[in-house]
């Protein structure tokens, strides 16, 4: 038997109970539909069938019985497609009751799940002896494909106030014993810290700056803590710097050695140990670099689930937000953004960790402090993320420092947006020697 006589996962009984407990139980109609829609069922009839069902639902109707559907499909010329007032009749004949409505409507998603991934399957067979198109994009569109089907029919469910309050309970009591100042994963800056209580899962933070800020230095600064002190498992995407030069200043900062003797190599002994010493708690952290440019958000989203799979990763950091290639390059720019935005919020809450996106801000943002409104490129940015802080301070020429190479430049972190805690402006300092961000009360050492 070929694949051509093979009949497509169906189960028909199924289509007809739930239609059948849906004439019995007007009201069940809220509890199917996250599983049902109109293309979700085999049989066209059942199609034609529900399709007038939703029509009413979403009308207001308030009662939903064989003799509304059938003038419903009258009205819009399907009843007979809809197998005629006889099988709708015959439909309540399938069910007694409608106390199993959700287990028949499961069965039907279920089912439509599989015609689904043969279809999609069929089509990346297709493309795949299409020897005019590259393999690189045979296996984007079949990724793309793939989790599109996975997004797009994820069922929705909700929680009652009793599992809620439980679980809320369970977590007060969890930090109550743990007596944790943080809930979130601390990034080492403590008053940043104490004013977000570490950065939480499922949030979509943004750290906006000015070129040559330190967007990435404070991403490195954060990262040292969280993979290095805390050994947190964290992925950091550089898509702008070559992952040995990140791992040249991660060695700076973590060995306290300048960042242009490293680049030299006018070294001492000491340094040489200092290096090692820094290396070897580099080397035990459970750090995770890419550096791919011109990464696509398909290929970022991939490889952020592979990697919270596999390595249990429990932060991200994107180094910048703006270097992200959309799927879509014929649309406005902005709208690119837009949807790199929203796909990244996405990733936070299906991940369950922090996502840390860098990006710059706008020329005329130059001179004074970046509002929300300096996000560069989309407002999207500001509305999808939930949280923002800028880099701000005054740009120096470090030559004329009193103390040469070894100065700390106040910093403010303005935090200009938290949706679950306060805002305001936090001191730090930054060492351009090490080319890393630190506390106020500690960047002597």
């Amino acid at each position: 038997m070929s694949l051509k006589d093979i009949v497509p996962p169906n189960d028909l009984e199924a289509e007809k109970a739930a239609l059948g407990a849906l004439l019995l139980d007007w009201e069940a109609v809220g509890v199917v539909l996250p599983y049902l829609r109109p293309d979700r069922f085999y049989s066209l009839q059942n199609q034609k069938i529900f399709s007038a069902m939703l029509s009413l639902y979403q009308k207001g109707e308030v009662r939903g019985d064989i003799l509304t559907i059938i003038e419903e499909l009258k009205s819009t010329g399907d009843l007979e497609k809809a197998g005629g007032p006889a099988y709708i009749t015959a439909l309540t004949d399938e069910v007694p009751t409608s106390a199993n409505i959700e287990y028949y409507a499961k069965v039907v998603y279920d089912n439509y799940i599989r015609r689904s991934l043969i279809k999609t399957s069929s089509v990346i067979i297709a493309n795949s002896h299409d020897k005019t198109v590259e393999s690189r994009s045979v296996l984007e569109d079949a990724q793309k494909q793939i989790f599109e089907l996975s997004d797009n029919n994820t069922t929705q469910s909700y929680k009652t106030a009793p599992e809620l309050v439980t679980k809320s309970i369970e977590m007060i009591e969890q930090l109550y014993s743990d007596k944790s100042a943080f809930t979130g994963v601390p990034t080492g800056l403590n008053k940043l810290d104490a004013m977000t209580s570490g950065f939480h899962a499922s949030e979509f933070i943004v750290i906006g700056a000015r070129p040559s800020m330190g967007k990435t230095a404070l991403a490195l600064s954060m990262i040292a803590n969280i993979a290095i002190e805390q050994k947190t498992s964290c992925a950091f995407f550089s898509l702008e710097m070559a992952d040995v030069q990140i791992m040249q200043r991660l060695l700076s900062i973590e060995s306290n050695i300048p960042s242009d003797l490293l680049r030299t190599g006018h070294l001492t002994m000491q340094h040489m140990q200092q290096i090692q010493n820094a290396a070897g708690r580099i080397y035990d952290s459970p750090l995770y670099v890419v550096d791919t440019p011109n990464m696509k958000l398909l290929d970022l989203r991939s490889l952020c689930r592979r990697l919270r799979a596999e390595k249990k990763i429990e932060i991200v950091f994107i180094d910048y937000i703006t270097l992200i290639q959309s799927e879509n390059t014929m649309i406005p720019r902005h709208e690119q953004i837009a949807e790199i935005s929203r796909s990244l919020k996405s990733l936070a809450r299906e991940l369950e960790i922090p996502v840390v996106a860098l990006s710059q801000v706008r020329r005329d943002s130059e001179g004074k402090e970046p509002t929300l409104a300096d996000l560069r490129e989309s407002g999207s940015i500001e509305q999808d993320a939930d949280v923002v802080m800028f880099i701000h301070r005054e740009r120096q020429n470090t030559d004329n420092s009193e103390n040469g190479s070894q100065f700390a430049i106040p910093t403010k972190l303005l935090l200009s947006k938290q949706r679950n805690g306060p805002t305001g402006a936090i001191d730090i300092v930054f060492l351009p020697t090490y080319t890393k961000f630190a506390n106020l009360d500690n960047s002597n050492s």
